[in-house]
Order: structure tokens, then C-alpha cells, then sequence
């Protein structure tokens, strides 16, 4: 069985469309406000493998809210990475490219020094340090600027702005890769599957999309695709401020995603059909 803690968000849906037999476990299966609990089902449970898509992610909410986001992004992965580790099975845990600080222009590599800018970071980093302290089989999936047909993401966002308004700004400076949900959910699970065989391939990996664009460039990729009539203007962060500062650059170097067979998902086709999903929806 494989166990897969979160139910709701972007990448726990995806897993259940291609892990139907997965057993999710939402908020009142396995609250990660109390990781002892978390730690609890998976011992009970006895999975072959976990899959933690679950984490705090309102990041301007986090500043005001660390030592909830640190419960939820660091200790409770922390607990079910003890209890896997216990049990001699992997875990696949995903974080963020927000552990690091968003200098330079190059892609940061998984073993780049991590930096965080704010209180969502870092409890994210808290989340990973755990995960690695537990001794275990385990895979880190740091990615970044997730989107997809459900929740609540950029393309979303664009698509509902666009179709009520005809001018949007949108920040230039920050450059990054959107990364599909559902290609992570595929990662997620082929980097599980191979962890059962091959507990040596424990370690970090970056999983984004490419091509690196800023978020301005997306929000225009996202109107043209949806045929939508917006103009998106370019502005500078400092333009639009937030309570957590936000990294400029966001690229990750997904070099060392070879070892474990994958490539980086191409946006744009997933754009593509995430829109194509959206427009079937009812």
C-alpha cells in the first residue's frame, strides 16, 4: 500500500487519479498540526511506502504564523520520517525552492547552502533537515510554482482575473519554473518505486518545469492559451509588495533527476492541458 498524507491540495489529487488504490489521508485522517498522530498512522497502517504531499503553504500567512507552519512543514515530516525509518520503509517528501534565498541568476543545485527568506522557508527547510536527521530511506522533492486544473494557483488565478479584466501587472524580476501537479505526482511515485529497490538513490532532487520564465511571461503564455483578450504589464517586486519576501530567482538545476530516470515537464504542454481540463469542467 502505498500511504500518501494530504488529500486535497494540488499534488494529493493528482496522486489519487494515478494511485487510485493509494490510501490518502486528509486533515481528520492525520491532522500534521499533531505529528505524533501523523507518526501513529503509519505505524498502524504498516505501508510500503509514504508519500507526503501535505504542508502549510500560505507563505505571507507563515509570517505571522511560524510556529504553526513549523509544526506542519518540519516536525510532522520529521515524525513520519522517524516512524518510516523504524519501519525500514521510504519516504518521499516534497519541499520547495524557498529554502533558498533567490540570489544570482544560476539554478541552484541540490547541494547549494540553503538560505531561506522567510518563516515558510525555513519551516520548510525544518521539514527537510528532519527527514535526512531520521536515518532512513527517504527522497527530498524540492519544486516550485505548482499549478493545475484544482486549487488555488497562479493559472487559476490569471484565468479568472483575465476574463473580468483587460490589464493585469504582474511581477517580471522573478524567474522561475512552473511545474505541473500531476508531474510531480508521477515523480513522486516512480521516485518511490525505486526507492523499495534502490534505498541507495536517497537524497535530494529538484523536480521543475522548464523553460525558466517569469511570472509576467506566464501570466501571458496563460492568456494567449486561453484566448483571452488581458494585457499583462511588467512590474518589479518592490512593486508589489508582500509580507514575505519572495526569492528573485527560482531555478533549480534538476540535473540529478537523471539518476532516477526523469526529465523536466515542459510547462507549456501541461499549460496546455491544464486548460483544456479547465474548459471541460463543468
Amino acid at each position: 500500500m502505498i500511504l500518501v498524507f494530504g488529500q486535497s491540495g494540488q499534488v494529493a489529487r493528482e496522486l489519487a487519479r494515478l494511485a487510485p488504490n493509494a490510501r490518502m489521508l486528509g486533515r481528520a485522517d492525520a491532522d500534521l498540526g499533531d505529528p505524533a498522530a501523523c507518526a501513529a498512522q503509519i505505524k498502524a497502517l504498516a505501508p510500503r511506502v509514504v508519500i507526503n504531499a501535505a504542508a502549510y503553504t500560505a507563505v505571507d500567512r507563515a509570517e505571522e504564523e511560524e510556529a504553526v507552519a513549523t509544526t506542519v512543514n518540519g516536525h510532522a515530516p520529521t515524525a513520519m520520517a522517524d516512524a518510516c525509518a523504524a519501519l525500514g520503509i521510504p519516504l518521499v517528501h516534497i519541499s520547495t525552492d524557498y529554502v533558498f534565498d533567490g540570489a544570482g541568476d544560476q539554478p541552484f543545485a541540490p547541494d547549494h547552502p540553503t538560505a531561506p527568506l522567510g518563516a515558510y522557508g525555513r519551516s520548510k527547510l525544518a521539514g527537510e533537515e528532519g527527514v535526512r536527521g531520521a536515518g532512513g530511506t527517504h527522497a527530498i522533492l524540492r519544486t516550485s510554482w505548482v499549478f493545475s486544473a484544482h486549487g488555488t494557483n497562479f493559472v487559476r488565478t490569471m484565468l479568472r482575473l483575465g476574463a473580468e479584466r483587460d490589464h493585469l501587472r504582474v511581477v517580471a524580476d522573478q524567474i522561475g519554473g512552473p511545474t505541473p501537479a500531476r508531474a510531480i505526482a508521477a515523480a513522486c511515485l516512480e521516485i518511490a518505486a525505486q526507492l523499495q529497490d534502490a534505498p541507495e538513490r536517497s537524497g535530494t532532487y529538484h523536480f521543475s518545469g522548464g523553460p525558466a520564465t517569469s511570472w509576467a511571461d506566464f501570466a501571458r503564455a496563460i492568456m494567449a492559451e486561453a484566448g483571452l483578450d488581458c494585457a499583462i504589464e511588467d512590474i518589479a517586486t518592490r512593486d508589489y509588495p508582500t509580507p514575505a519576501q519572495r526569492p528573485l530567482n527560482s531555478r533549480l538545476d534538476c540535473a540529478s533527476l537523471q539518476v532516477i530516470g526523469l526529465g523536466r515537464p515542459d510547462w507549456r504542454a501541461a499549460l496546455k492541458e491544464v486548460i483544456s481540463e479547465l474548459r471541460g469542467s463543468p
